[in-house]
């Protein structure tokens, strides 16, 4: 039997982080069983609701996103260096064999810590364009998992030659879609309507969330239901918001879920989707087939989702609507995309078909067998 190894994950804060961390743990099982994955996350609560079903070691960190004020600096600074005492910590009781690089604020120390001491790592970048966090890290890593071929554009010409488009890790559930009858029942949904999912990814997102209940003022959506995932911050809000519908004379049938880990049960019965277009949702739509209008994120400066999303839309599997970040302005744009779709499933059919010829759903497999490549030059 092989020698235990371990092989740390860094990052957190968001199910977008986590969510291939974790597919590429699961895949360790059948890649490498002597290797035990061990997760460095944040303190948020939505690190915990995620990693504690898994049952996957994980350790807190206390690192938060750095604040540009003095008072936000200060407090960035102080948890930066406890989280280097944890990391250290780690470091020396786990002697890692490997470590993988989330993305985002949390992955950072570890993984700078990790190529001081000359330990292999690798990191996630799902997004077309690296985030901060990656563009620092690139130089400290052997490997730069890509979903994309178009990175390469956004990498200098120098560290090009760690790019490894691998794709986005993915459950392994996800790629084994449960029957949509079964989904159905656990979802509480009937499995003969067509299904529309909302989803503004694991916190939710409030323009996704009231462009679509202003359209649904006007837009009928007869022989359709919503599943709607709000986010737990806006659920209350959500939830209001179709009872309001409904009073008003409206016929809208709904379900509304503030939060789940159960995608396989979601895009399982998914005719059609609303989302966001960060890169698990990305490489899930294109995975499992579901045609998609994407309202990517509006409030980041390099606007990297919207990106993410022409790739999707520029290979016929989905259309794109730029968030202007106003119900008024959102709803009627929305139903304008939307209405062609909701009665034509030969185009449906099309979008479904061209998302995943853009899938990669064994991408988990190809991060654990790299990662695992990897450890072996550390013995």
């Amino acid at each position: 039997m092989a020698e235990p190894i371990t092989i740390l994950f860094a990052g957190g804060g968001t199910g977008g982080h986590l969510y291939p961390g974790i597919a590429v743990a699961e895949a360790l099982r059948d890649v490498a069983p002597q290797a035990k994955p061990l997760f460095l996350c944040t303190k948020r609560e939505i690190d915990r609701v995620i990693l504690e079903p898994t049952g996957f070691e994980f350790i807190t960190q206390p690192v938060i996103p750095l604040a540009l004020s003095i008072s936000g600096m200060l407090r960035f600074s102080k948890k930066w260096w406890d989280t280097k005492d944890v990391v250290r910590a780690v470091l020396n009781e786990r002697k890692p064999a490997a470590v993988l690089g989330l993305g985002g604020y949390a992955a950072t120390p570890a993984v700078r810590e990790a190529s001081a001491r000359k330990i292999p790592g690798a990191i996630l970048n799902p997004d077309v364009i690296p985030g901060k966090a990656n563009q620092l890290l690139i130089k400290r890593v052997q490997a730069v998992c890509c979903q994309f071929e178009e990175t390469a554009g956004y990498v200098k010409e120098a560290n090009r030659g760690k790019l490894k488009t691998t794709g986005c890790p993915i459950r392994n559930d996800i790629r084994n879609l449960p029957p949509r009858e079964q989904a159905a029942q656990r979802l509480k949904i009937d499995p003969r309507l067509n299904t529309l999912v909302v989803t503004g990814a694991s916190l939710g997102a409030q323009t996704v969330n009231e462009a679509v209940l202003t359209m649904l003022e006007t837009m009928p959506l007869t022989g359709w239901q919503i599943l709607h995932l709000s986010g737990r911050d806006h659920a209350e809000a959500v939830r209001t918001g179709y009872k309001k519908l409904v009073e008003s004379g409206r016929s809208v049938v709904a379900q509304v879920i503030d939060f789940t880990p159960a995608m396989a049960d979601i895009w399982s019965v998914a005719d059609l989707a609303i989302c966001r277009s960060g890169a698990s949702s990305c490489a899930e739509l294109t995975a499992c087939g579901v045609p998609s209008l994407l309202m990517p994120y509006p409030f980041h400066k390099d606007m990297h989702q919207r990106l993410n999303a022409k790739v999707l839309a520029d290979g016929g599997a989905a259309i794109l609507i730029d968030d202007e970040k106003d119900r008024k302005k959102n709803a009627p744009k929305l139903s304008v995309a939307i209405a062609p779709l909701l009665n034509d499933p030969e185009k449906r059919r099309h979008m479904a078909d061209a998302a995943r010829k853009l899938g990669k759903p064994d991408a988990a497999e190809r991060v654990a067998n790299l990662i695992v490549e990897l450890a072996q030059t550390r013995h």
